[in-house]
């Protein structure tokens, strides 16, 4: 079996970061650990941040991925949580996934909370994904809640099929347990892009508030 080093994993990293366009590389330093990526330096936007702990995420071997990347906002772009609440609540109605009579925004140093409570965790991310891109954000804490719609029973049921129905998993590696909206999953695969996989379709089922992903990466 081929073994993949931590250098090797820090070369596809720094790799990944320089094929993604919306980062530029040259501000990130990468240092990998036991599969355990670090990303440190300097960008100019949360939305860059963002994107560059996605790319590190999709390297394969890479078991998990710390983001201490700095957000230093250009002279430009420096503006006030007043203006910078104004445009996430027109962000928030103006997108026809989000509910956003339902959402309640607070911004502190440029730093956006989101709070209230939806149906749907997709709701929930396209809160987050409207105030990301947002001038002058520095980082988003998304606090927005899953209202509870079935069953433990039926919920367990309902992430067990759709874990089966997804042709990048091996389901039957991967346990599901259930505890009122919370869903804790475990298990190994084979990247994070799989463990994300698993992890995204646990929230897709109507009612989960919580996902608990302790599978593990195992290349």
């Amino acid at each position: 079996m081929l073994t993949i080093t931590d250098n090797d994993l820090r070369e596809d990293v720094v790799h990944e970061l320089e094929w993604e366009p919306s980062v530029d590389a040259a501000h990130i330093g990468v240092a990998v650990k036991d599969g355990i990526a670090t990303l440190t330096g300097t960008v100019n936007s949360y939305a860059e941040k963002f994107a560059a702990e996605s790319a590190a995420k999709r390297v394969y071997g890479v078991r998990a991925v710390v983001n201490e990347i700095e957000v230093k906002l250009p002279g430009s772009s420096a503006r006030t949580d007043e203006d910078i609440a104004r445009d996430c609540v027109n962000a928030l109605a103006t997108n026809v996934s989000v509910p956003a009579d339902n959402i309640k925004v607070t911004v502190s140093n440029g730093w956006v909370t989101l709070e209230g409570e939806v149906d749907w965790q997709y709701q929930k991310d396209a809160a987050e994904s409207a105030v990301r891109y947002i001038r002058g954000v520095r980082g988003v804490t998304n606090l927005v809640m899953i209202k509870p719609r079935v069953s433990p029973e039926e919920l367990k049921s309902k992430i067990e099929e759709a874990l089966k129905r997804t042709a990048e998993l091996d389901a039957r590696r991967i346990t599901v347990e259930v505890d009122g909206g919370k869903v804790i999953l475990r298990g190994s695969v084979q990247s994070w892009a799989e463990r994300d996989a698993a992890e995204r379709e646990a929230w897709s089922a109507p009612g989960v508030h919580t996902v608990e992903n302790y599978i593990t990466v195992e290349p």
